[in-house]
């Protein structure tokens, strides 16, 4: 292993170790009346009133075998009895290795991965080049916001329906804040993204970033990646996390962000699921 390569994996593994103990079981509440976390055993875990939960650990703190599946099953029957749907967040070195298969064999269906991708700011923060007659501005106001849940179902053929609803509560957030960023061409909007700053830690999180069709490979989206890397600076996060789909990933590793692991969402459904899930 020559030195450049052995100076990328120290560096991958420094930002995974970052990673894993200041954002992993990272959870906050936005709105106490429908939300909640609570830690049990080893995991944290989010239930949202009409929406789907969420799994979240650093680690399994040595579970296996039966004793795993019987922990999975009871997160699984947690929200079943709410006929709620939740989301077990699954990170491509979690032990034991077998996990994947105890999901599924307990209900939990696999979508699409993605690549956990981690960086400095600053390696990401220079001045956004938008294609001509394109703009950038921050969104909060609700008309604008439903302009971003059309435009993600209009990129994924997925409903979004509380999308508008969740980013307005996270933009006032005092815990977690968010900025919305859209690049708009005259009146279209053809790309929206957002970032979380997570307060306390030395990070902020990039999402969204959809771009639509006709716009993609036109360096939108690097320029929202830009500006977004930006803002996290002016507020004092020096790092940055993505799951990013196969479309961005190659973007944010060409500028600089390092693939650390694949991360799965294992989905569970009930057969009568609340609207919103």
């Amino acid at each position: 292993m020559n030195d450049v390569t052995t100076q990328e994996a120290g560096r991958a593994v420094a930002l995974r170790a970052a990673y894993d103990a200041q954002i992993r079981t990272r959870m906050t509440v936005h709105d106490p009346e429908r939300e909640t976390v609570e830690t049990v055993g080893p995991i944290r875990r989010k239930t949202v009133a009409g929406a789907r939960g969420y799994i979240t650990y650093r680690d399994l703190d040595g579970l296996s075998g039966d004793d795993l599946d019987s922990f999975i099953a009871a997160q699984r029957d947690h929200y079943a009895a709410i006929g709620a749907s939740v989301e077990w967040k699954y990170h491509s070195y979690d032990l034991p290795e077998d996990l994947p298969e105890r999901l599924t064999a307990a209900g939990f269906v696999a979508e699409q991965p993605e690549t956990l991708a981690l960086g400095e700011a600053a390696d990401l923060a220079i001045a956004p080049r938008t294609p001509e007659g394109a703009t950038l501005r921050e969104i909060s106001a609700p008309a604008d916001l439903e302009r971003v849940r059309l435009l993600e179902e209009a990129v994924w053929n997925t409903d979004h329906g509380w999308l508008p609803e969740a980013l307005a509560a996270e933009i006032s957030s005092d815990t977690d804040p968010v900025v919305v960023i859209a690049a708009e061409h005259g009146e279209d909007l053809v790309c929206a993204a957002w970032i979380r700053f997570h307060n306390g830690t030395e990070f902020a999180g990039l999402w969204g970033g959809s771009t639509m069709p006709e716009w993609r490979g036109r360096g939108v989206y690097r320029a929202v990646v830009a500006r977004r890397a930006q803002l996290a600076l002016a507020r004092g996060f020096g790092m940055l996390q993505v799951d990013s789909s196969p479309d961005s990933a190659p973007i944010l590793e060409r500028l600089g962000m390092v693939p650390v692991a694949t991360t799965v969402p294992y989905v569970w459904r009930p057969s009568t699921e609340v609207a919103g899930g």
